[in-house]
């Protein structure tokens, strides 16, 4: 059995839909699908996650979400009109949760309801069993999938009078039933539990590009789909702004080995790319960088002498909202880059009082406008990529603010100007790729 999993660009309106039961009816063994919520139908629209979201903010000011609610509503309801579907029964899901909202039910509610909705009209047009994912995923206080998921799905999915089933992707509830979302794009994740809960021969990844390529696109025209890539090349890519594939959703079919299919859905006929647990030869997979970052740097003589020390400065820095994405380390200091969008100006102030204060800190600084830029690959460790790329970053004049080569036998990283990052990965690809 294959599960496919459509993202919010293969669902954004009715023509998109069509095409999905298209897929479904070509493949007999397609009889499990997880939806996204709709997604942009042209660059100027908006994501129904992002209206959501708005909705919930709005509710937390004091005010009704109604007026950005109807746009919601006006959209799952044009979309259903297209289909040929009777909307009295969306209508009145709709209706109820737009009250829930205005009642405060919270972010990861409202957030999820574009995925639940997607899935119910879906299920309609489609005459396929719908099912909750709140009634069957378990999602621990720390994002992760609670194990007794895969037997929940299974045992929601064993009705074999079903012609098929479609689940929303991105949410699950906690062991109290609150509902609760993964990440954003974390219907992959959705799809990978489906997966492995029904032990499928194949997980197909339906998006908007004919698979993962080797840099993006948008900067580099000629770049390849990359063919084959493993899990853990991915989980690198994804990690480093490729974002065609949720790097989490490795994590419940890794033990499994389900092969994953990124492909198309406005050109299924394309091989796309297959995820695999081992790509087999040598050779380099992509080249991506991950912008938007800041720089936290600390120094204090015999900083680490101290059992601990390092778990303490991380746990205050989750106090304040900071989560690290890479850390450096000498014998007396700390260097770690977050999002810059972690935190406001005025809370890394006050972490950086608290940090220096508390730890006795010889110096803390925070500066931003950084960029990771990685190349990913297999057993790089057996090659002399890091000091090409190295050097090409240096005859074009891009300073590099670290190199971590070593930590990983998949790829290398470089720490760059967020300014530079554009043009980085055209002459590491130019060095590397062609």
């Amino acid at each position: 059995m294959t599960v496919c999993k459509f993202g919010g660009s293969s669902v954004a309106d009715a023509s998109q839909i069509k095409k999905v039961k298209a897929i479904l009816d070509e493949d007999k063994k397609r009889k499990v699908i997880v939806v996204s919520a709709p997604g942009k139908r042209c660059k100027e629209d908006d994501k129904i996650t992002d209206l959501l979201y708005q909705c919930n903010k709005m509710v937390q000011k004091g005010q009704s979400c109604k007026p950005v609610f109807q746009v919601i509503a006006e959209r799952y309801l044009g979309i259903a009109q297209e289909l040929g579907l009777d909307t009295k029964a969306l209508s009145a899901q709709l209706d109820e949760i737009r009250c829930m909202i205005d009642a405060g039910r919270g972010a990861d509610y409202a957030a999820s309801r574009g995925e639940y909705l997607s899935a119910f009209l879906i299920s309609q047009y489609l005459k396929w069993e719908f099912v909750d994912a709140a009634e069957c995923i378990v999602i621990n206080s720390d994002g992760t999938v609670n194990p007794f998921s895969y037997d929940r799905v299974s045992m929601m999915l064993d009705n074999k009078k079903a012609k098929g089933f479609v689940i929303p992707g991105f949410y699950g509830s906690t062991e109290d039933n609150t509902i609760k979302t993964f990440t954003r794009g974390g219907s992959d994740i959705t799809g990978s539990i489906v997966a492995r809960a029904i032990n499928a021969n194949m997980y197909e990844n339906w998006t908007d590009v004919s698979g993962i390529f080797s840099a993006d696109p948008r900067l580099i025209p000629d770049a390849k789909v990359i063919d084959a890539i493993s899990y853990r090349e991915v989980r690198e890519l994804s990690d480093l702004g490729a974002s065609v594939f949720h790097e989490e959703a490795i994590a419940p079919i890794l033990p499994v080995e389900i092969p994953i299919n990124i492909k198309n859905t406005n050109s299924p006929d394309d091989p796309g790319t297959l995820i695999v647990p081992e790509s087999g030869e040598m050779k380099l997979a992509g080249v991506s960088a991950r912008g938007g970052l800041s720089r936290i740097s600390i120094r204090k003589l015999m900083l680490f002498k101290k059992q601990g020390m390092r778990h303490a400065l991380l746990t205050m820095l989750h106090i304040f909202g900071i989560r690290p994405v890479y850390s450096l380390q000498g014998i007396d200091s700390m260097v770690w880059f977050y999002e810059t969008s972690n935190a406001t100006e005025s809370v890394v102030k006050a972490m950086c009082e608290r940090l220096k204060s508390e730890f006795d800190l010889d110096s803390i600084s925070v500066d931003s406008g950084y960029a990771i830029l990685g190349v990913v690959g297999t057993n790089l460790l057996e090659t002399s990529d890091y000091l090409r790329a190295s050097q090409s970053l240096y005859d074009s004049g891009i300073k590099i603010s670290f190199l971590n080569y070593g930590a990983s036998d998949v790829s290398f990283t470089f720490g760059i100007n967020e300014e530079d990052r554009q043009r980085a990965v055209s002459v590491v690809y130019d060095k590397l790729f062609r």
